[in-house]
């Protein structure tokens, strides 16, 4: 059977070709393909294989690295880019307030007024706020017993208010006989925005009725939750029955305080 020298020198070849792939570490020869060779060694079938086999991987490889830098790389910028439009809150950028009663000012309630700005009840507008004890201010500014809100978005709003009876045998009678009969203490926790009326943001309310035994009559009143305020908006409470509201510092108090 006759064969043509091309289809003998191809089936040489290719059997050149996996001798010279298993007759040595092609790992190795990989490493090294940029070594410079003598010109023997170019003029080597086997060598000529390797040389080209070894090109191909190390493109592939080359090519397989950059498709996964490119990835890694997107990944972080999308990452970046997503942190970089909401920043984290500075820590030190508080805004919160805790105003506490204050029963050294005699005046602590504004008088009853049927302005619509004022809301129902009477306003507690003197409040405890330079740090004495435990209230404080941070960021938030006190206006007339509004804390002023300097920064739109979710505030957790909270207000307490401490109702005290003692019966004093020189007290007005019209005043007692007012007091015993059931009233209803209420505190309102207002907002004021620029429409013209306040918007009621919470209510809490009890039945009070003081025993002609009793020497005192306590009931304290607490509310709190989160709301969502705008820069500018101001926040104030107003309670009725004013003329029975202690003003201790560690029982009636009021503040807020940014969540978001």
């Amino acid at each position: 059977f006759w064969l043509s020298p091309l289809t003998q020198l191809r089936d040489t070849y290719s059997k050149s070709s996996i001798a010279c792939l298993t007759g040595e570490e092609l790992g190795n020869f990989i490493q090294n393909l940029d070594v410079i060779e003598n010109e023997e060694r170019e003029a080597d079938p086997c060598w000529q294989v390797k040389w080209q086999l070894g090109k191909l991987i190390k493109k592939m490889m080359s090519r397989s690295y950059e498709e996964n830098t490119s990835a890694v790389n997107a990944e972080r910028a999308l990452t970046f880019s997503s942190t970089s439009e909401q920043p984290p809150q500075n820590p030190a950028y508080r805004i919160a307030a805790h105003l506490t009663g204050n029963s050294n000012r005699k005046n602590s309630l504004s008088p009853h007024n049927s302005s619509p700005r004022r809301g129902s009840g009477q306003k507690i507008s003197s409040w405890e706020s330079s740090r004495k004890g435990h209230s404080f201010l941070y960021n938030v500014e006190l206006r007339n017993g509004e804390l002023v809100i300097p920064k739109t978005g979710f505030y957790y709003i909270y207000s307490q208010t401490y109702f005290r009876f003692r019966e004093n045998e020189n007290e007005d009678s019209d005043l007692l006989a007012q007091i015993r009969n059931p009233k209803q203490l209420v505190q309102y926790v207002y907002k004021l925005t620029n429409y013209p009326e306040p918007i009621l943001l919470m209510k809490s309310a009890r039945t009070s009725c003081w025993s002609k035994k009793a020497e005192y009559g306590l009931y304290s009143i607490y509310q709190g939750g989160v709301f969502q305020l705008k820069r500018d908006d101001r926040i104030f409470v107003s309670v009725s029955n004013g003329d029975i509201v202690d003003m201790d510092k560690e029982a009636s108090f009021f503040g807020a305080f940014l969540i978001s």
